[in-house]
């Protein structure tokens, strides 16, 4: 399996009420747009969307309390594993940060390795954002940080 890892980003959060956030899946869906809804479906331990008659499901294998998620890959076409870290750190923040294990073949590694890693930090640097009020580099303009409170 490749292994990835993001940056660590201070969100202005505190270790429970990140993770608290993170804990449901069914938080996921209710962040979609509309149009995507439907594509959706999610329950407190698992999530499956439809993209282009595809259908990709993930399921949250541990859950480490304030600590660490773990979430797999259940009907994918590629084998998954993506840790999500929620480490105290100064004041009322936490340090956030996300591991992607993947079993990639060698032409998928080669086309999409650097983008991983890039995916994975542009996550945790909207999360940063949006934690702070401020709206993430690339967002529809139709997101609003407060959005996601």
């Amino acid at each position: 399996m490749a292994h990835y890892e993001s940056k660590h980003g201070k969100v202005s959060r505190n270790q429970a009420e990140l993770y608290m956030s993170f804990v449901d899946l069914r938080n996921f869906s209710a962040m979609l747009p509309p149009e995507y809804k439907d594509s959706v479906r999610a329950d407190y331990d698992t999530l499956s969307a439809t993209v282009k008659g595809m259908t990709i499901s993930i399921r949250v294998d541990e859950r480490r309390p304030y600590d660490r998620i773990r979430v797999i890959s259940e009907n994918s076409p590629v084998e998954f594993c993506v840790l999500l870290h929620f480490d105290p750190c100064d004041g009322n923040r936490t340090d956030f940060s996300i591991e992607l294990d993947a079993n990639l073949n060698i032409m998928l590694k080669a086309m999409l390795g650097g983008k991983l890693t890039e995916a994975l930090d542009k996550i945790v640097d909207g999360l940063v954002a949006v934690s702070e009020g401020r709206m993430p580099e690339g967002m529809p303009s139709s997101f609003k940080p407060e959005d996601f409170r």
